[in-house]
């Protein structure tokens, strides 16, 4: 969660044909397309218009080798697709997201995270990746979904918001500010599991032709699919809940399908030296330029601010929010432009949340004072399909023209479960800023003495550190290592 000092602004109903091509990575049947229609002129120009928005609401377009890389590779495998006639038709962007994420739009625009680049362990696997958000786009999945993204796009009121996130949002999207909100939606609205199948089914096809092992779609799942369980286990949750990236199937679904159609087919190249090679030193995990989760407490080292979630919550965060999630509520902490009326930015945060369907407002907005720091809260009863809920505001005045915010939803009676939450909002010192050192990946040869447990010591937590480890490498539980062998762990940069 950046809290730029600027708000960026979307355009909702033009952005929401625009974006209405975005997925996520690889998901029964239908007939795989041997070619594509090439990218036509009013896909370039809707690609070309939704994507600086895409790159700053997902923390970034990075730079470096590294990222020269990732969009080598993108091209390289997107050109087997038929889109386009030449690499130069492509643009392929890493961005600076924790997130496990992918997508693609149209014109020939792909992006991936360099967390999700980080979970990878072959060149083969981050072109099957890349491949399949190619495949959304090939197969045209997108126009499919087009008139139920304009009209999720243009759904503001709060009833349709809130009842979202009563059902299982992971927060990322749910109780955003309005611009980034139709953004969280489309990009993250789910294909069909014959989509997703099919885009599997093309990423294979893309890496069987470039010459890669098309099995590495399978390994790229598998390893997926291991994250989804030590996700759902460090947060107390049944593996099954927690569906990569939120939005779609469970990769543990689709590995057998994706082996059994890797069969067979020609392709051999993996470049597992090369790739580990390139991301050697990348970012992994929060950048603290967005804020650090660290257990239960979250640090903003540049904006200078903590606070802790309430017990029983897990933290998610993304570039443009940090969201608390429970069983009795949820709640994001975000920013808005601010003029010097907490009363006025309050309302004004409730009317945003409302949309134009709905008059959303506090009975009454409180002030007080927490650690020294000017605050004020309204909360606001409402009905949902799955019936009332106390929405809450509680916001604090940082500075004359900067101020941040809770938003936050509970079953009606319950908002009391955020109380310690909104208390334990404070200022850090300066050396408590500069203590938040970011972790990254090192790759390191195994010795004829290493095992898995004792370079499992060597990663950057407090806990779950094999398993940890374990799901870096695609490592399964009976899995040992080689000496010799290169694998991953994660570090704290110097």
């Amino acid at each position: 969660m950046p809290f730029r000092k600027t708000l960026s602004t979307v355009s909702g109903v033009a952005l929401a044909a625009t974006l209405s091509a975005c997925a996520a990575l690889p998901g029964g049947g239908g007939n795989v397309p041997s070619a594509s229609t090439p990218i036509t002129p009013e896909e370039a120009q809707m690609g070309a218009q939704a994507n600086p928005e895409l790159l700053q609401q997902f923390g970034g377009r990075m730079t470096g080798p590294t990222a020269t890389y990732v969009e080598g590779v993108g091209k390289n495998i997107a050109v087997h697709s038929g889109l386009g006639n030449a690499r130069e038709d492509f643009t392929v962007a890493l961005l600076n997201s924790s997130v496990n994420n992918a997508f693609a739009i149209p014109g020939g625009y792909i992006y991936t995270t360099r967390q999700l680049v980080g979970l990878m362990n072959n060149e083969a696997e981050l072109a099957g990746v890349l491949g399949h958000e190619v495949g959304h786009v090939a197969a045209r999945h997108s126009q499919r979904r087009q008139a139920k993204a304009q009209q999720n796009a243009l759904l503001g009121a709060v009833g349709s918001i809130l009842s979202q996130v009563l059902l299982g949002s992971d927060g990322l999207g749910g109780l955003l500010s309005q611009g980034s909100q139709q953004i969280a939606q489309l990009v993250t609205l789910k294909y069909s599991r014959e989509q997703e199948t099919q885009a599997d089914q093309l990423g294979i096809t893309y890496l069987s032709r470039a010459g890669y092992d098309p099995t590495a779609m399978s390994t790229v799942l598998y390893s997926l699919a291991l994250q989804n369980n030590l996700d759902a286990a460090l947060k107390g949750q049944n593996a099954t809940v927690p569906e990569w990236a939120s939005t779609h199937p469970d990769p543990a679904s689709r590995v057998q399908a994706a082996r059994a159609q890797a069969q067979g087919l020609p392709g051999t190249i993996t470049n597992r030296d090369t790739f580990l090679s390139r991301i050697d030193g990348l970012l992994y995990g929060d950048d603290p330029a967005q804020g650090v989760i660290e257990g239960d407490t979250f640090i903003q080292p540049e904006l200078r601010l903590s606070f802790r979630a309430p017990n029983g919550f897990y933290m998610v965060n993304s570039t443009q929010a940090v969201s608390i999630n429970g069983q009795s509520g949820q709640a994001q902490l975000t920013f808005a432009p601010y003029n010097g009326s907490l009363e006025n930015y309050i309302r004004s945060a409730f009317a945003k949340l409302g949309g134009q369907q709905t008059n959303l407002a506090p009975s009454s907005i409180q002030r007080t004072t927490v650690n020294g720091i000017p605050a004020a809260y309204g909360v606001a009863r409402t009905n949902t399909q799955s019936g009332q809920v106390d929405v809450i505001v509680f916001a604090y005045e940082f500075a004359n023209d900067r101020a941040y915010h809770f938003q936050a939803i509970t079953p009606a009676g319950r908002s009391g479960v955020f109380t310690p939450m909104f208390e334990s909002m404070r200022r850090i010192s300066a050396q408590e800023a500069s203590n938040v050192v970011p972790r990254r990946i090192d790759v390191v040869t195994v010795g004829r003495g290493d095992s898995v447990a004792s370079l499992a010591r060597r990663m950057a937590y407090s806990n779950a550190q094999e398993q940890r480890f374990r799901v870096l490498n695609g490592l399964g539980q009976s899995d040992s290592l080689r000496p010799g062998q290169k694998v991953k762990i994660v570090v704290r940069a110097n």
